[in-house]
């Protein structure tokens, strides 16, 4: 029996839509790298992208566990000697790009190379609930229901 290789001609892309109101970051992120990836599939192949298309609303309101709000750190180097800069996850989440949590978590969760920049680009994030991509009909994804540990009401 032969294995089977999916090839890009033959790829099935969904569009699929995740509200990320009172949803745990880490956790979400997992689920929307798998679903980039396309490990949720059966005929998933390391090398090609058979991922779906993710659309993710409300990432201003993803919520952290524990006291990592004002704990985590997020770093960034500006390119001169000594030019490292820290910036907490609450003052990015304050900020005027809240989606970057979101954004930086899944990216972090993909292959690194071209391959993991091409399913990167697969992904949408939007601070408030509106989205452009109305005419791709994308179908909602419940993550809160997958697990009771993957939303928290505080």
């Amino acid at each position: 029996m032969k294995s089977y290789s999916a090839k890009p001609a033959e790829v099935d892309k969904k569009w699929v839509m995740i509200d990320a109101s009172g949803l745990v970051v880490g956790r979400l992120a997992a689920i929307v790298a798998m679903r980039l990836r396309g490990k949720h599939k059966p005929t998933f192949t390391p090398h090609v992208d058979c991922g779906d298309n993710v659309i993710i609303v409300n990432a201003e309101k993803v919520v952290f566990t524990g006291r990592k709000v004002q704990q985590k750190v997020y770093y960034h180097h500006t390119g001169f000697i000594g030019g490292i800069k820290e910036r907490s996850a609450r003052s990015i989440l304050e900020g005027r790009f809240p989606e970057r949590i979101v954004e930086k978590a899944v990216q972090r969760m993909l292959p690194r190379g071209p391959l993991g920049r091409q399913q990167l680009g697969n992904l949408r994030v939007y601070r408030g609930p509106e989205h452009p991509h109305a005419a791709q009909t994308p179908e909602p994804l419940d993550v809160a229901a997958m697990n009771r540990k993957n939303a928290r009401s505080a």
